[in-house]
């Protein structure tokens, strides 16, 4: 090989931004580097960085318990007494008889959903209060993820209340429906 052979392949691999090209025939061994190559690839080479991303935070509201209202307790009537100049004292409210709820099941979600009542809007509700329930009878639908699972009855009893109003979301382990055993 002539040196102008060599240096017109030089010249070539310069201008092909190739980084290293060896030739090797019987005679001669050749091996051509062009770190000119290399810094160039270097420095556009762009390292990934990791960058912080703002991971929104998902407030969950604590869900109150129902507070029963307290009954309106009437004014006494007044003394027949027209004499009295003092004004008539007002009694306490007497305090409300607190219902005992410890001998009721509470039937909770067993999953986060939408609260269903009835199976669709043109058919009538799984259960209402009063009614009378089965171990294993369909109680509500809650809709995830576009599934619509029925929630069955773990026990047998009578609807006392129900928690949820109808198209509501519902958290997991959420009281439903409270319902009497006996």
């Amino acid at each position: 090989m002539k040196v102008t052979e060599i240096q017109d392949l030089i010249k070539f691999v310069s201008k092909s931004g190739v980084s290293e090209v060896n030739l090797e025939t019987s005679d001669i061994k050749l091996t051509i580097k062009n770190d000119a190559v290399k810094n160039k690839k270097k420095s556009h080479t762009v390292e990934p960085q990791i960058l912080p991303v703002p991971v929104p935070q998902v407030m969950q509201q604590p869900v109150a318990a129902p507070v029963a209202a307290p009954a309106p307790v009437a004014a006494p009537a007044p003394a027949a007494n027209s004499n009295s100049t003092a004004p008539a004292a007002v009694e306490a409210p007497a305090a409300e008889p607190v219902e005992d709820t410890s001998k009721y099941i509470e039937i909770k979600s067993p999953m986060i959903g939408t609260f269903y009542r009835r199976p669709s809007p043109d058919k009538p509700n799984f259960c209402e209060v009063g009614t009378e329930i089965k171990s294993g009878d369909v109680i509500c639908i809650i809709e995830a993820m576009k599934l619509f699972n029925e929630i069955e009855a773990e026990v047998t009893g009578k609807v006392v209340k129900i928690f949820v109003d109808d198209s509501t979301p519902v958290e997991y382990d959420q009281p439903l429906l409270l319902i009497d055993p006996s």
